[in-house]
């Protein structure tokens, strides 16, 4: 008889939501994290009474009333709305694409007036592939072109992209951004879900819900001692990379990771907004963060006489450093094939999450996912 039922490799969300409902069932579980802290990548740091986003600004947004009734069971959430605005040459833009947005653009007022002016750009975009003998987009360059124009394209997608990704548009593939979001309302809610906010005192309470009662160890690397962590549970949920589990036995899969450049400024409210991106290809961050505005609105923004701001920088990831973004091109898909045969013959692993599955994920499909995984066990 094993110690433990469970063995869950990673404390993030995936990890902790598994435990969770584990444990509801009268499971054992052992929680391991490598980092000195549970919660993976959304774990916040207090500095200065705020709240800060450690690993990149998360917003918790779904239109599952079940995931949200059951993320609010935990902890309540707040009525943060994500709206941010975008920076080109110091001009401001909101986002995502909508009347606000065409408004700062062209200064058109209605919405027949931006519909013409946008099919008039994608016309002339569809024109041009035209007249090079093509039908379809072959880059994310001319898809966006033919989805918005070229005004819009240029300012506020080109740069960003660019630096996200650290290639040329035109070295990128299309179906990157076969959909861009474009409203002719003036709306500049990002999201179209139902439900969205943030945990009331941060993802650290949602967390600790989650896994409360739950043993955890921190500091742990599961691959220093494999074979004794194995040793201890029948089952093993593991949210850690998958080409590392096997080995790399086929190949190490790619990256895209960000550099955060954080700051404490003696100031109450530094740019006003939670998320600005900056859109320029030479300026080299992506986007800032003012992490009071997840949380704090109107007066309390200025109770709190501090502020965190974090700069975020898209590189290339390499081994040591944090991979955050799954590269979904035809070499690392193909490579990541290779281990998902392996891993759906595995009878006692469970892989979840976006380095397991090799997956760009929101939190609440990962909620959802485990919802609907444990349910089977």
């Amino acid at each position: 008889m094993k110690q433990y039922d469970y063995l869950i490799v990673g404390s993030g969300l995936f990890g902790a939501t598994f435990a969770y409902f584990a444990r509801k069932q009268g499971k054992k579980c052992l929680v391991i994290d490598k980092r000195p802290h549970l919660g993976g990548n959304v774990y916040c740091e207090n500095i200065e009474g705020i709240n800060v986003h450690k690993y990149g600004a998360h917003i918790f947004h779904t239109s599952n009333k079940e995931v949200w009734d059951f993320v609010n069971s935990i902890v309540e959430f707040n009525r943060y709305t994500n709206s941010p605005v975008a920076n080109y040459k110091g001009k401001l833009y909101n986002l995502p694409f909508n009347m606000n947005t065409f408004y700062q653009m062209w200064g058109v007022t209605i919405p027949e007036e931006a519909q013409a002016k946008i099919n008039e750009q994608k016309a002339a975009a569809v024109a041009r592939m035209n007249a090079d003998g093509v039908t379809e987009p072959r880059n994310l360059e001319e898809q966006a072109q033919v989805l918005i124009g070229k005004d819009i394209y240029e300012k506020l997608i080109k740069g960003y992209t660019e630096k996200q990704w650290g290639r040329k548009c035109t070295n990128l593939p299309a179906f990157i951004i076969k959909r861009l979001p474009v409203r002719f309302v003036f709306d500049n809610n990002y999201f179209n879900d139902k439900y969205q906010g943030i945990p009331v005192g941060g993802y650290n309470k949602l967390v600790d819900g989650l896994l409360g009662g739950i043993e955890t160890k921190t500091n742990v690397d599961f691959f220093e001692d494999r074979n004794y962590w194995e040793s201890l549970a029948d089952k093993i949920v593991f949210t850690g990379k998958i080409d590392e589990f096997y080995g790399y036995c086929f190949g190490k899969l790619n990256y895209r990771t960000v550099r955060f450049e954080q700051e404490t400024l003696d100031t109450p409210n530094y740019q006003g907004n939670a998320v600005v991106n900056y859109t320029e290809r030479n300026v080299p961050y992506t986007r800032v963060i003012e992490h009071k505005h997840f949380e704090m609105f109107g007066q309390e923004v200025y109770n709190c006489p501090k502020t965190v701001i974090t700069k975020e920088y898209s590189t290339e990831w390499h081994d040591g450093m944090e991979p955050y973004y799954p590269v979904n091109d035809a070499v690392n898909t193909a490579i990541y094939a290779k281990y998902k045969v392996l891993a759906d013959d595995e009878t006692n692993v469970i892989f979840g999450g976006r380095l397991a599955e090799y997956k760009y994920y929101d939190m609440a499909p990962v909620i959802e996912k485990v919802i609907n995984l444990i349910s089977g066990h």
